[in-house]
């Protein structure tokens, strides 16, 4: 991290206490009837200025892990900006979605039926995630929450 920081990355950070939501598999085929469990999160003042500068400079926006990714996508605006918030979030994202602030995104390999997953999908295209869990089954790759991850552009 220090050696981006040098190279002039800005780093905003954003808190969400991970629920069961985060970690429950989904047993549901139409994905618009699962329940998410809600989770608390906070974004302040700071970590949405930097995010907006950057956005506004046309730079990369990376969600590091799907959980900021959650947080970032439950407190935009309708403006695409991000807007500070304190409270609770039940999203679950998963294909098709039009992701609204970050263009970039790292995360682990994530278990099958995960929302984590759906989300990875969502976000880096079905057909290019699926793609990247063969490489990382066939060279063994771990997965899960410490695991290996991909950066997905």
């Amino acid at each position: 991290m220090k050696k981006l920081e040098i190279k002039g990355v800005d780093f905003a950070e954003m808190t969400l206490h991970v629920g069961l939501g985060t970690f429950r598999p989904v047993e549901v085929e139409d994905l618009t009837k699962h329940k998410m469990d809600s989770e608390w999160f906070k974004v302040d003042q700071t970590c949405a200025d930097i995010v907006n500068k950057g956005k506004l400079k046309k730079k990369r926006i990376c969600a590091v892990g799907t959980t900021s990714m959650r947080v970032i996508e439950s407190t935009v605006s309708t403006q695409g900006e991000l807007k500070p918030y304190e409270g609770w979030t039940n999203k679950f994202i998963f294909p098709p979605y039009d992701f609204s602030v970050a263009n970039c995104m790292v995360t682990n390999f994530h278990m099958p039926e995960s929302t984590l997953l759906m989300m990875t999908a969502a976000f880096g295209g079905f057909d290019n995630v699926m793609n990247a869990y063969k490489v990382a089954v066939k060279e063994k790759y771990r997965f899960y929450s410490y695991g290996d991850a991909m950066l997905i552009i």
